[in-house]
């Protein structure tokens, strides 16, 4: 008898209600439907809807059988098999044959004989396999487990009988092959109510071989981000600290907040706590970090003031914050207090103040209130910095606070239009010693140097300062006492395009600055300072009117599929009064000046605002620019500066010397220049530099060159190279040059190499003058047959490898694996570089968990605060 899909869904339900009598009963072939309701005393929520090619209803064994591509849904949950026989009696289902259970999560349990409840929930699995798609913080994840037996119970608990678990895909051309690692149990158990995996006499193995055991341990299933329990081990192993072990746990309290306990302890040193508590609210986070220690090995340290040698009880306090008060506006902080300046180094404890150079590094806090419009910005901070180098003497660094930057641009009344402008700017320094810097070499001293408690030895520190206090041979880096400046500055301009393509920019400026002078002259070398300002309270107010015009005119030439090119000659004339009382105020934020391309056409090239650029002045140039059809672009620029009238402000020294040196003192400057060749996407090279106005000399000189060749092999390049000239007068007495090449190779589509090599290629002539320092020092004192005896010029090498970073790594969908080597420069008791050398290696088995170790291949030496012995 054939019948529709509905009709036989209906009669097949009234038999299973009324217990209709039949012996048995086949239906048509193809495809039909069958309606079962669950089993009597059951609240009927939910239906089981069987499909298949044949069903069989059996009166005498009071089952259902279906045949043929079988599909049964329940509720969110959907079973798919070659066969199911469905036991009314007791309420069991029974599938065999390429058997597949899916649930509304995304888990897909596969096996060949499934027995379960009639609603999927409870039951026994033969040769089970489940994948189970979730999200970690590193994106979509999918984990497998597998058993040759599994029991599920009440739909939230499977447990795996000589289970295997893994994130690894399947090898595609061997699928029985092991995968690159997978955890092997006794007993696997997922509990998805608590949204864990517990894990009974496991080992983990990679690649089918057994590396690990351990006979207990669980881990949160994937789709849990935040959970409370250990964190993977963190090893130690230093020649201050001894060997140890760190074992953090981490302890969700809530879904806002949580807090992390790390002990460590230390063969050498003891028992070091951290901890971070980190907290959300609507509109912000902040977190709080702490770590402390009594030091059981004080001695593994230079004592003070080269270490921490004289301390038991050394630690740290830190914490981070931002919350928005609008859309426009937050607020925020970043506080560190630390009991020295080596305990972050010699403890590697992380902290999110840290900023750090080449050579040395400091801890920042800030607090910070900021907002952002449309055309408006303010930002008003304070900063407090602590010096973590041995060198940084902390009563030289400064207290800034506040520093308030204000930047608003509107448009300008009619009729005049264009763009209005206002800036401010204010500022105050506190320090409590005055820091000095000698300009020539003869002229060092170092006041401030103390014995080595150890041997009673004196040892040359970096508390470098002055011999003789006199401009030309001694620069003031920081005046001691209480400064402020308030600066502002209004601002004009528009541009006009006349008829023939030229464009006429005329503009004008007011800057207006004062300066509130409170010197300290008490203690340390601070009388000294009268040497270059006034030594007494003051106020001095300076302004600066201005008014300009810059032009340009573009040449544009089309040449069809040579591209189109573009050639625009720029001047730009700029009057104003001089600059007042150069050399008398401070330079707290002016220190740097580059002149080059980049700023050739600034109003005002110093890079603060406790100098101002002042008289007449015009600054001229030629851009060319290039756009081919093929994508080939360049563009080029060559350009020069004149003082025309007025006193030069680069000519004339202040405190450090500023503009001197820099190509703009003289009354025509430098010559400045820039070429950028991207003949494709692929490739990029750009090079500047700053020639000598006179002979063309190269003054400074930046290139480098990008190429990403990934479309014919899997390789990224760069190489760039840097040369500046000496600026004696600043303190630099030779030239600085370095060369840096870096490469990335992929291998493989998993496995990739990379490094970088930092060339010192003027190192030889520190160590030059090093030498004749020493010489004529000790011939002075002992004659020169003994110099000549004891004093041993070793020839340096015409480069040295003041930096290297290599990296090997690895990553697929389950697995992260690198191995860094670093090697950077730190500075010793004698100012030469030595090398830090540092290896570290990471592993991430995702979803189960990473770990990493790092080791310092160098001998320790005072930059470290750590004793050699």
């Amino acid at each position: 008898m054939a019948v529709g899909r509905s009709s036989v869904g209906t009669w097949a339900m009234a038999l299973a209600l009324v217990g209709a009598g039949l012996p048995s009963l086949a239906l048509a072939q193809g495809s039909v439907g069958d309606m079962l309701s669950r089993r009597a005393g059951q609240e009927e929520k939910s239906r089981l809807l069987v499909e298949g090619r044949e069903i069989v209803y059996d009166r005498d064994r009071n089952t259902v059988s279906a045949t043929g591509d079988v599909e049964l849904n329940y509720g969110t949950r959907t079973l798919q098999a070659d066969r199911v026989v469905y036991d009314r009696k007791t309420g069991r289902v029974h599938a065999e044959g390429n058997v597949r259970l899916s649930e509304a999560n995304g888990t897909v349990t596969t096996s060949d004989r499934f027995e379960l409840t009639d609603d999927f929930k409870t039951g026994f699995i033969d040769s089970l396999r489940v994948e189970q798609s979730g999200r970690d913080r590193s994106g979509p994840v999918t984990t497998r487990f597998s058993a040759a037996r599994g029991e599920r119970i009440d739909g939230e608990t499977t447990t795996f009988d000589r289970g295997t678990y893994t994130a690894c895909e399947a090898c595609r051309e061997d699928p029985e092959r092991p995968p690159l690692w997978q955890v092997k149990a006794a007993r696997i158990i997922h509990n998805n109510q608590e949204r864990r995996i517990y894990y009974e006499g496991a080992s983990l193995e990679f690649a089918g071989i057994p590396v690990a055991y351990v006979p207990y341990f669980y881990t949160p299933d994937p789709s849990v981000r935040r959970e409370s329990g250990f964190l993977a081990p963190r090893y130690i192993h230093t020649k201050a600290l001894g060997f140890g072990v760190s074992v953090p746990y981490f302890w969700a309290i809530a879904p806002d907040r949580d807090l992390t306990l790390q002990p460590s302890g230390m063969s050498r040193q003891g028992f070091l706590m951290q901890a971070e508590y980190r907290q959300r609210f609507e509109t912000g986070a902040f977190n709080l970090r702490g770590a402390g220690i009594f030091q059981q090995g004080p001695s593994a340290f230079l004592p003070a003031p080269f270490g921490a040698g004289n301390r038991e009880a050394r630690g740290s306090l830190e914490t981070t914050g931002r919350f928005n008060i609008n859309e426009r506006w937050h607020y925020g902080w970043d506080i560190a207090l630390l009991s020295d300046k080596w305990f972050l180094q010699n403890y590697k404890v992380r902290s999110e103040s840290l900023a750090a150079n080449y050579i040395l590094a400091e801890s920042i806090s800030q607090m910070y209130l900021r907002g952002q419009g449309d055309r408006s910005f303010f930002d008003l901070r304070g900063y407090y910095f602590k010096g973590l180098s041995y060198a940084d003497w902390q009563k030289q660094l400064p207290l800034v606070a506040p520093v308030l930057d204000y930047d608003k641009r509107v448009n300008g009344p009619e009729p005049i239009g264009g763009e209005a402008r206002l800036q401010v700017n204010v500022t105050n320094v506190s320090r409590e010693a005055a820091q000095f810097t000698p300009a020539v070499r003869g002229n060092q001293s170092f006041p401030f140097v103390t014995r080595n408690s150890l041997n009673g030895a004196p040892v040359v520190t970096a508390y470098e300062s002055c011999a003789v206090f006199q401009r030309g041979i001694c620069l003031v880096r920081g005046l001691s006492g209480d400064f402020a400046r308030v600066s502002t500055e209004a601002s004009w301009r528009r541009t006009f395009i006349d008829d023939a393509g030229q464009s006429w920019t005329p503009f004008t400026y007011l800057r207006a600055d004062g300066f509130f002078n409170r010197p300290d002259t008490t203690g340390y070398q601070n009388q000294q300072i009268t040497n270059f300002i006034k030594g007494s309270d003051e106020f001095v107010g300076r302004a600066i009117p201005a008014v300009g015009l810059e032009y340009r005119y573009p040449f544009v030439s089309d040449q069809g599929r040579y591209g189109t090119h573009t050639l625009t000659p720029i001047g730009q004339v700029i009057a104003r009064s001089n600059e007042g009382r150069i050399g008398r105020l401070p330079n707290e934020d002016a220190h740097s000046l580059v002149f080059d391309d980049s700023t050739l056409f600034d109003w005002d090239k110093f890079s603060g605002y406790d100098r101002a650029e002042g008289g007449v002045r015009a600054n001229v140039g030629l851009q060319y620019n290039v756009t081919t059809p093929s994508g080939w672009t360049g563009n080029a620029l060559f350009g020069q500066s004149y003082q025309l009238a007025g006193r030069n402000s680069y000519a004339q020294p202040d405190l450090l010397a500023t503009g001197l040196g820099s190509g703009l003192e003289s009354r025509a400057s430098d010559f400045v220049g820039r070429i950028q060749v991207n003949p494709t996407d692929n490739f990029s090279l750009i090079t500047r530099g700053r020639f000598d106005k006179d002979d063309f000399r190269v003054n400074s000189f930046e290139a480098q060159a990008v190429a990403n060749l990934k479309p014919y092999i899997p390789v990224v390049a760069s190489l760039t190279y840097a040369r500046y000239e000496a600026q004696p007068l600043q303190g630099i007495p030779h030239r600085r040059e370095g060369l840096q090449p870096a490469a990335s190779l992929q291998l493989t589509p998993n496995w990739s190499i990379g490094g970088s090599v930092l060339f010192d290629l003027d190192r030889y002539l520190d160590t030059r003058d090093a030498y004749a320092s020493s010489y004529t020092a000790y011939a002075a004192q002992f004659g020169q047959a003994a110099a000549n005896a004891n004093i041993t010029y070793r020839k340096a090498d015409l480069y040295t490898v003041a930096q290297t970073g290599l990296s090997l790594g690895y990553r697929d969908e389950c697995t992260t694996f690198s191995i860094n080597y670093a090697m950077t420069p730190r500075l010793a008791t004698s100012g030469e570089r030595e090398s830090d050398r540092t290896v570290m290696v990471r592993l991430e088995l995702r979803t189960l968990g990473q770990s990493s170790v790092s080791q310092n291949l160098a001998t320790a030496s005072s930059a470290d605060g750590i004793a050699s012995r």
